[in-house]
């Protein structure tokens, strides 16, 4: 409860700040609904329907009384409400991230042990390298490179079918299809925006994992439990991955801004209908409403990760006591 009440100032900062530097973005909404020899008193109209001509403080106090009744105005590029334009957008993105973050935390985990199992071998020392690229590459650019790939040479050089279409989210005939048939068809349009963000993602998980794997391996309760004579596998899952989870459960809530960040690049070079790519055009049609509340609800999504990494804390280690 106190984590929660310490969240509502900062969710006030972030939409004043969210407020403030939108306001300072240069453009004008109005020209979106401006046609050629439209006359000065139209122009003005619009600029007072919309509320653009009042002064800062007056609009600030607009946009905060909205945003305490949920309402978050109107979008001039969507043509209706921003918040159904944003509930319409939403769980596209949802779908997206939280997809990546079970294969990315899923897959980092595996990785990390089997490498801190196998410390200093020739699985260590490749599975390191492999990630170590990945990690280093921008989640945008290899985005385009799997563009690349299955869009282009896939269909060309290696006479392929395209299997992972590199565009949109599902076919044109998807509401002919069935229930089952639907998931494969989402699924096949899932899989290269989750590998472009869960690559990069996977490889900082597995490198957490790793070195805590290794320091618990290394502990005296892991040589206790090993002198009892508990099996291998016992003392690995109960003992050693349960505490090595800790620091990785931790990551939850700092790679929530990576991924919400990512996800707007990502949904644009693959056309992914959701909330990022709905910001990216709204940016470029000057909606400023959509901007500020998708803004202001990406923010929101971050701290309620960082709420839920404490949670999990006390959940993965019974010791921890929030008092």
């Amino acid at each position: 409860m106190r984590r929660l009440l310490w969240a509502i100032p900062l969710v006030l900062g972030i939409a004043t700040l969210v407020f403030l530097v939108v306001s300072a973005a240069p453009g004008d909404p109005a020209l979106f609904y401006l046609t050629p020899g439209m006359s000065a008193e139209a122009v003005a109209q619009i600029r007072a329907n919309f509320g653009l001509d009042d002064p800062l403080p007056v609009r600030y106090l607009a946009w905060m009384s909205s945003f305490f009744t949920g309402d978050f105005g109107w979008s001039y590029s969507h043509g209706a409400p921003v918040r159904d334009v944003l509930l319409a957008f939403l769980p596209n993105t949802l779908l997206l991230g939280g997809v990546t973050l079970l294969v990315s935390f899923t897959a980092g985990i595996v990785l990390g042990a089997v490498q801190a199992l196998r410390k200093h071998g020739i699985v260590d020392s490749v599975v390191s390298v492999v990630l170590l690229v990945f990690y280093s590459m921008p989640s945008f650019w290899l985005a385009l490179m799997l563009v690349l790939i299955f869009s282009f040479w896939a269909r060309t050089e290696w006479g392929w079918s395209v299997w992972f279409p590199a565009s949109g989210m599902y076919s044109v005939g998807y509401d002919a299809l069935g229930p089952w048939e639907k998931v494969v068809e989402r699924a096949r349009y899932l899989v290269l925006p989750v590998l472009s963000l869960s690559l990069v993602l996977t490889a900082g998980v597995a490198r957490h994992m790793r070195s805590a794997m290794l320091e618990v391996l290394g502990q005296d309760y892991i040589r206790t439990a090993r002198a009892k004579g508990l099996s291998e596998s016992v003392v690995l899952r109960r003992h050693a991955l349960r505490n090595a989870l800790l620091p990785v459960i931790g990551l939850l809530g700092l790679y929530l801004p990576l991924l919400f960040s990512g996800s707007v690049f990502i949904e644009t070079v693959f056309a992914w209908p959701g909330m990022g790519k709905a910001m990216v055009d709204a940016i470029g049609a000057r909606d400023y409403p959509l901007v500020m509340a998708g803004s202001f609800l990406f923010a929101l999504l971050v701290i309620l990760g960082n709420l839920l990494a404490d949670l999990l804390y006390a959940a993965a280690d019974p010791r921890i006591r929030y008092d």
